[in-house]
């Protein structure tokens, strides 16, 4: 289920890299750099590549969270496959035991929130780190 979450994936994150880098090509820097006579493999791996990166990196962490949690609902909901271990299948045996053992349902759930939590927040840190804008 996996491979088909990264398979439908695709399109849209090669359409969203297509139009960061379109964005930071049409600024100001980029075609200062082309005027002065900068070859293209430069004006791209200096210019355009680090500006257009950090909103990639986010779209791509952000797509991983959401896709641990598509895979946890489809699973809680039976349409994973039983004989696989996953959050999703945790919460569900915990939430037919939710009397006589409640931290079988709890457990899962905050442990699923604080690996989207936690990939979101990679993210946004490695944006942190590779964005120039955030270099003085």
């Amino acid at each position: 289920m996996l491979v088909i979450f990264g398979i439908l994936g695709i399109p849209g994150n090669i359409r969203f890299m297509r139009t960061m880098v379109l964005a930071v090509k049409e600024m100001v820097f980029v075609k200062a750099a082309k005027t002065g006579g900068a070859r293209k493999f430069k004006v791209m791996f200096k210019h355009i590549v680090p500006n257009a990166i950090s909103p990639i990196i986010i779209s791509v962490f952000w797509g991983a969270a959401g896709t641990i949690l598509g895979l946890a609902g489809l699973s809680f909901l039976g349409l994973g496959d039983p004989t696989v271990a996953t959050w999703g299948t945790d919460i569900n045996w915990g939430g037919e035991r939710l009397l006589t053992a409640r931290w079988a349902a709890i457990l899962p759930g905050i442990f699923l929130g604080i690996t989207s939590a936690g990939f979101m927040l990679v993210g946004d840190g490695l944006r942190d780190a590779l964005d120039p804008r955030f270099h003085k």
